[in-house]
């Protein structure tokens, strides 16, 4: 399925095709109900069939980014606690 840019898909307006993939192709479009830019990835039609394809997908959309857990703390580094010791000091002699 190809959408063209200002094609419709319930509250979202495509904008332009971002990529294509072994899932399906992605689409940038707008939020018509909260004015924001979001990605829409549209699956070949032979993918509602398949319950393995679908699996794949459900995993994929509900994937965490990358990055620190909420909650963790980031390791100082050395300059960050040096700085605060020198703050803390210049603080004591004032």
């Amino acid at each position: 399925m190809s959408l063209a840019s200002g094609a419709r898909l319930g509250l979202y307006e495509i904008t332009a095709p971002l990529g294509e993939g072994g899932m399906g192709v992605v689409y940038s479009a707008t939020d018509s109900k909260l004015k924001r830019e979001v990605a829409i990835k549209v699956l070949p039609a032979a993918f509602t069939e398949d319950k393995e394809r679908l699996a794949s997908f459900g995993r994929e959309t509900t994937a965490r980014p990358p990055g620190p857990r909420r909650g963790r703390r980031l390791p100082r580094t050395r300059t960050s606690r040096s700085s605060a010791r020198k703050s803390r000091i210049a603080a004591r002699r004032s």
